[in-house]
């Protein structure tokens, strides 16, 4: 039998959730999950729910899914399903050194970063761990593999800018995509029809992106003909490299955030 076959997920929130629909998506059963929340109501059918430590116990890795802020409150209370078993972490910026320090019995501690495609099977996951066997290293990363693709990141110090990246990255496209829609409302287009038009041209692009032999440099080049349209829009965005700059600020504050929480969990 493979490692992690019964995953406890402690704390089912909204990218806990998306990771679990991701999971039953792919065809993974049911009773290969259970999840520890004392606020959450209910659960996808064949998925055991409990609002006690004291009432989980038929697992073999835990995944921390509640906030990082949380870890010192609730860690002394999540000993019992902890010990002899793998601790996968979603909390972000807490450290492998830092989960090791809390869960001491824990058998190996691994960070876990994917992002909300998950629940489409279309997520990166970014992994970084100590403590894993060759064998269990290869089974998180069919298990993981499941949302999308699951990427072992060589050097933990890189762990928050790739999270800045690829974790906190949907929610920057969501506010380009939001702010595409609004520029052509405030030149006159109706609501409905900007919000739709921005929507479907994200997802054509990206669609495209991901196929295309081209890089999407390469394809900004291909539909910008020199002196049309597309060219002027560009020039605005290429103008002394303010799109750049303007996504290096972005991922350089939200890395620094990540650094702020693992200070903190230190403290």
């Amino acid at each position: 039998m493979a490692n992690f076959e019964k995953l406890l997920i402690i704390g089912c929130g909204n990218m806990g959730g998306a990771m679990l629909a991701g999971w039953l998506a792919a065809g993974l059963s049911p009773s290969r999950f259970a999840v520890l929340d004392p606020a959450l109501e209910q659960t996808p059918d064949g998925v055991a729910l409990f609002h006690d430590p004291a009432d989980a116990s038929d697992h073999d890795a835990v995944l921390l899914g509640f906030k990082p802020q949380q870890l010192s409150a609730l860690g002394p209370q999540l000993q019992s399903v902890i010990e002899g078993r793998a601790v996968f972490s979603l909390l972000a910026g807490i450290e492998l050194a830092s989960l090791a320090k809390v869960f001491p019995s824990g058998a190996a501690h691994i960070r876990v970063m994917p992002n909300l495609a998950a629940r489409l099977n279309k997520s990166p996951v970014i992994l970084a761990e100590a403590g894993l066997s060759a064998e269990m290293r290869k089974d998180a990363q069919t298990l993981f593999g499941r949302l999308g693709t699951a990427v072992w990141l060589p050097d933990e110090d890189q762990f928050n800018l790739v999270t800045a990246l690829a974790g906190s990255g949907p929610g920057f496209v969501y506010r380009f995509i939001d702010a595409l829609a609004k520029a052509g409302i405030e030149l006159g287009l109706a609501s409905e029809m900007a919000e739709s038009l921005a929507l479907a041209t994200v997802e054509g692009a990206s669609a495209l992106a991901a196929s295309s032999e081209c890089s999407p440099a390469g394809l900004a080049d291909r539909v910008a003909s020199p002196g049309g349209m597309t060219r002027e829009g560009l020039s605005v965005l290429d103008e002394d490299k303010a799109l750049i700059s303007l996504l290096k600020r972005t991922l350089e504050l939200t890395a620094k955030k990540g650094d702020e929480l693992a200070k903190g969990a230190e403290n």
